[in-house]
């Protein structure tokens, strides 16, 4: 198994915990971690990439770095309800933490809705 990135590095951790402190309104726990990724569609071969992780009102959220200054995110409830952004990668992480919180607070509402009856 190969790894492409190297870990994140303070800044880059400090530059995530901002983003989380601005959007929450408090300090959120940030777990380093590793995630094996296929990162060629046409490839089996899996590769071991860094990655953040935390979990906040009941979803819990992973940004992966899969290359020096790429990165690829997804938030999750269960193992069956896995959700991304629509992009495959990111050049920037503050654009690839606000738009998968954003992403995440607009499944929010819109399932919030629904079970309101709300349209």
């Amino acid at each position: 198994m190969n790894s492409v990135a190297s870990d994140f590095t303070e800044a880059e951790q400090k530059l995530v915990a901002n983003v989380l402190l601005q959007r929450y309104g408090r300090l959120v726990a940030l777990q380093l971690a590793d995630s094996e990724l296929q990162l060629d569609p046409g490839r089996d071969e899996l590769t071991l990439c860094p990655t953040l992780y935390w979990s906040e009102q009941g979803a819990q959220f992973v940004v992966c770095k899969t290359g020096e200054d790429i990165y690829r995110c997804q938030f999750f409830y269960s193992e069956a309800e896995q959700f991304g952004t629509g992009r495959d990668q990111y050049r920037d992480l503050d654009e690839c933490v606000m738009t998968l919180l954003q992403v995440q607070s607009d499944h929010a509402r819109q399932k919030a809705g629904l079970f309101s009856g709300a349209t």
